[in-house]
């Protein structure tokens, strides 16, 4: 885990941020998974942890408020590429976002802006093909009960950094 850096790339706005506050809890070939604080100050949210899965185009993260009751579970699509050289790992955000409640409700957003870079040409069409059928893959991962496998092994990774 030495000297690994990670970025977040959005599209909208265009903009690369590094995540030199995260902190890797785990590293391997196909998950890191991260504890953060919020960027900027919110009401609503204050802290999380987030798992990469790379090899299945999302990040899921758990959060939480300022009081570390759990908010929601908020599952980015991403596309990742790794610079060997460098040792960093951006993940491009591909802007299609799928929330789950702590009460079930499932809550998919910002499709428009995917409709929109696509218009625009911002994202080339493979990779809004690639953030369509990610976002399916994902949708089918929560309405089969297998998302609960993802979830357990953020929680197992959080427990076994705070009790460290």
């Amino acid at each position: 885990m030495k000297n690994v850096r990670l970025f977040r790339r959005r599209f909208l706005p265009d903009e690369t941020t590094e995540l030199k506050d995260d902190k890797i809890l785990s590293l391997s070939e196909n998950i890191i998974v991260t504890k953060w604080n919020v960027l900027k100050p919110r009401l609503d949210i204050s802290t999380g942890t987030s798992g990469y899965f790379i090899d299945k185009g999302i990040k899921v993260s758990k959060i939480y408020d300022a009081n570390h009751q759990l908010v929601y579970w908020y599952c980015d699509i991403i596309d990742t590429e790794y610079d060997a050289a460098a040792n960093t790992y951006t993940f491009n955000d591909l802007l299609i976002d799928v929330l789950i409640y702590p009460d079930g409700q499932i809550k998919v957003v910002d499709m428009d802006e995917l409709a929109d870079v696509a218009e625009k040409n911002i994202l080339s069409p493979q990779l809004v093909g690639q953030a369509l059928r990610k976002t399916q893959s994902l949708l089918e991962l929560i309405y089969s009960g297998a998302f609960s496998d993802l979830a357990k092994f953020i929680d197992n990774i959080e427990k076994t950094a705070t009790c460290n």
